[in-house]
Order: structure tokens, then sequence, then C-alpha cells
């Protein structure tokens, strides 16, 4: 970083005056010179002026020179490195400039540690839905379907899936301890419903809050946790732990209305834990050995939770969900999000427009890689 930034005070200034530098910090030069060039905050033509009168300490060589060419130079400035080496060949050869070795990797907790983590998490996921407040929300459904890559209409294997949305679903969500969760779809598009989603045609996803957390903790369940690694979910950095419930022990169940058709599957995926509270921010589950003629042949959920404030208390409540699922030639995909909470009371309510809340940014639900230091 003090190389990138001493660089772009070079870049910045370009003094008249003749600059004396050693490759190294010529390399760093053009590095950021090259990096300002694409913000369009300097030109090609201003960074072969400044080279010209660049005296340097070592001579340049052609093995430097293609370095250089490989970040994208202009044809000025290389034109400009070139007569910069013949300026420099009578000089002593530079030091070969070795790759600066990256940081050490954070490591993880002893397992004494990820031993003492696990078990507050999962006291923290038996507990969670008892420590939920009664509340409303929406919960804002967008269901998208593509051809399935590699088949006749999806392209190539290789391929992103070419997702054409289907609808748009405005949840009423309520929850109380004593009742559970229920879900009123008000709006489908700009049409009215008021219709419990149960009730609804077309791919659904239940158990947001709490049940799917307390049935991978459940001690009955006897899924096996291990150290996978660190990330950054919104800022903050986290531990993620690979997990795995076998067949026997799950209740992961995947449903096909039409044909009257339920399994019960093995499922694995990660827990994301907050390294201070030991919370969960995250919850991946991916579906396995699903049998080769039931009609869903894959299924995989992904689950962000985030801090909300409701009457003047924080809870971590969820914030997104996304479901992925395949049958036959075709994809479907659910994204899910829970917005505008509020305190249940007799009389408390939220306004459905017809042009639902804008879909929540990327940066809220990427996980980002944590930088390799404590």
């Amino acid at each position: 970083m003090r190389y990138r930034l001493l660089a772009a005070v070079f870049a910045v200034s370009l003094a008249a005056t003749a600059q004396t530098l050693s490759v190294r910090e010529l390399v760093s030069f053009l590095q950021s010179s090259e990096q300002l060039i694409k913000e369009g905050k300097q030109t090609d033509g201003e960074v072969a002026k400044y080279l010209a009168k660049v005296r340097l300490t070592e001579r340049l060589d052609d093995r430097i020179i293609e370095d250089m060419q490989g970040l994208g130079i202009g044809a000025k400035t290389l034109q400009a490195l070139q007569a910069l080496r013949d300026r420099t060949k009578d000089l002593m050869e530079a030091k070969p400039i070795a790759p600066q070795a990256p940081p050490a990797p954070i490591p993880p907790p002893s397992s004494e540690e990820q031993a003492a983590i696990i078990a507050d998490v999962r006291e923290y996921a038996l507990n969670y839905s008892k420590n939920l407040p009664d509340f409303i929300c929406t919960q804002v459904t967008r269901r998208y379907a593509a051809p399935m890559p590699g088949t006749r209409w999806g392209g190539s294997s290789m391929s992103e899936p070419r997702w054409q949305a289907e609808d748009v679903l405005q949840i009423r969500l309520s929850y109380s301890l004593q009742t559970g969760e229920k879900y009123l779809v008000v709006l489908a598009n700009n049409t009215i419903v008021n219709k419990d989603y149960s009730q609804m045609g077309g791919s659904k996803s239940f158990g947001e809050f709490g049940s799917m957390l307390r049935e991978i903790f459940e001690p009955s369940t006897e899924a096996r946790f291990e150290w996978d690694h660190w990330g950054t979910l919104r800022g903050k950095r986290v531990m993620a732990f690979a997990y795995h419930v076998s067949q026997s022990r799950s209740q992961y169940r995947l449903v096909v209305e039409d044909a009257k058709l339920s399994i019960i599957t093995a499922y694995h995926g990660l827990v994301e834990v907050d390294p201070d509270t030991h919370v969960v921010m995250r919850v991946t589950t991916i579906a396995e050995n699903i049998p080769p003629d039931f009609p869903i042949r894959k299924a995989e959920d992904v689950l962000d939770y985030d801090y909300t404030d409701l009457s003047g208390h924080t809870f971590l409540l969820p914030l997104k969900s996304q479901v992925l699922m395949s049958g036959g030639d075709v994809l479907t995909r659910l994204d899910e999000e829970f917005r505008l909470y509020r305190k249940y009371s007799a009389d408390a309510e939220i306004k459905y427009d017809a042009d639902p809340l804008p879909p929540l940014p990327d940066d809220k639900t990427k996980e980002t890689p944590t930088p390799n230091k404590k």
C-alpha cells in the first residue's frame, strides 16, 4: 500500500524536474499510473512525458518492460520505457523484484474454542424463536425461471442461467410465539390476492424464522460440524463452520405439490457466526442424495440475518433468503426479502404499493474474503 500511495503522488504531480528512481519504484509508479488512466485521471501521454525526464539508478531490461506490457500500458508509455532502457544499458543490473509474500492467514480457533463456540451457537439457535418479539413484516418474493444450462434452450453447460422473471409476491408475514409464522399473499404483481401463501402455485419456501436453525442444532439431529473459513458479511468478520446432517436424522423435506410427492433428504451447508457474540449471520442448506427419479433434482437455500430495530430494541432477524431448485430442464429461483418490520399490535398494518420495494443491493448479502491479518 505504501508503494501505491507513493506512486500515486508521483503520478498526480508529474513534476517537471527529473526524478531519480530505482527499477522497483518505477514499476510501482507504472502500476498506479495504469489505474489512474483507467479512472480517467491521467493520460498515456502524460506518463510518457514524465518517463522522459526520469533517471534510473539501475538498468531497465526487456523482461521488466514485458511485465509492464501485461498491465496494458499505452503505446506512448511503451516507447518511453524502451528509450529509458536504451539510456540505462550501461548501468548495473537491477535486483530481481520478488513478489511480496502474502500475509500469514488468520489461524482458525483451536479445537477447544471451536467446541465452545458451537455449544454457544446451539444454545442460541434452540432458543432463537422463543426470544423473538411478536411482529409483522413485508416479505417480497421474486420468482424466476431459466432453462438449465447445457440443454437445448439453456446455452452451454458453462454459461450462467438466463433468468426470466415470473412474478412478484408481496406477503404480509406475521409472527408470534403462540401461533408461529403466518403468510398472507396480499399482491401478486399488481393484482390483489389476499390468499394464504401455501395455497399459491409455484415454488415456495417456509421456515426462515428459526425452524431451519433449530433443526440443524437439535441434539437429536446429530449434525457434524467442522471449521471451514473466515469470511466477511456486511463489513463484519464471520466464522464459517461446515455441517452435515444424515438422511436418517434429517427433517429437510422437498415437496412436489402437483404430483403429491415428498421426500426427506440428507443435507449439508455452512453456518456463519459472529465471532464476538456467537449469533448466526448466515446459514446455507444444500440437499444431497436426492433419488434420481424424484422431480426435484437440486435444492439449495441461503438465508441471511441482519440487525433490525423494533420499537427501540434491536433483534437479529431474517434479511434475505435465496432458494435455487432444478427439475427436468428448468431452474427456479426464489429471492425472498424481509422488509418493513413492525412490532405486532391489533392495529399494526403495512401499506402495500403496486410497485414493490426495490431489491436489496448485492453488497448486503455478498460474502467477501477476510484480509489475512488479525
